[in-house]
């Protein structure tokens, strides 16, 4: 059934409009500043108007630029503590498998997480990036703690294996 549009919900939509005319710019500006790449700041403060949009249309009161820049503080933050455990899984991988950490020139690490099959990535990003819990991640997963565990076991060690073999370069395939 079509939701008939009344005069307020045409009125919020156009005071929605202007506040994202008007403060688009200075929110991604703000962010920019903060996480210093340009594509970031424009995703998170998309992520801001989207927040924003669903407040509007179920809370009470008006979003201001006051409460935009707050909410995009708290996704800067929510930003920083992802990368942060990204840094840590890599941390914690490199030293499981005995090798130094991975830095901004060794990115073996990132590579073989982006060979590995999805189910596999999935699980370890579920474990250690996001430290959830073998009950949790069954959550996430739609089953139970054990098969985790067994999961787990499988993409560490397929992890393993692809992080010993070099990854083909761009030129052998050409």
């Amino acid at each position: 059934m079509e939701k008939i549009h009344t005069g307020d919900e045409r009125g919020r939509s156009a005071r929605f409009t202007d506040l994202y005319a008007r403060e688009h710019p200075r929110v991604v500006a703000f962010v920019h500043r903060r996480v210093g790449v340009r594509g970031a700041a424009e995703e998170l403060a998309a992520e801001v108007f989207r927040i924003a949009w669903e407040h509007t249309l179920t809370k009470e009161g008006e979003v201001t630029a006051g409460w935009l820049f707050v909410t995009a503080r708290n996704l800067v933050r929510n930003h920083y503590r992802a990368e942060a455990r990204l840094s840590e899984l890599h941390r914690r991988i490199t030293d499981e498998l005995g090798r130094a950490a991975a830095t901004g020139q060794d990115s073996a690490v990132l590579d073989t997480l982006d060979r590995l099959p999805a189910h596999h990535r999935e699980v370890l990003v579920l474990s250690y990036w996001d430290g959830l819990s073998a009950a949790e991640a069954g959550a996430v997963l739609g089953c139970g703690a054990p098969a985790v565990w067994v999961r787990l076991h499988r993409a560490r060690k397929a992890f393993r294996d692809l992080y010993r073999t070099p990854a083909p370069s761009t030129m052998e395939s050409a």
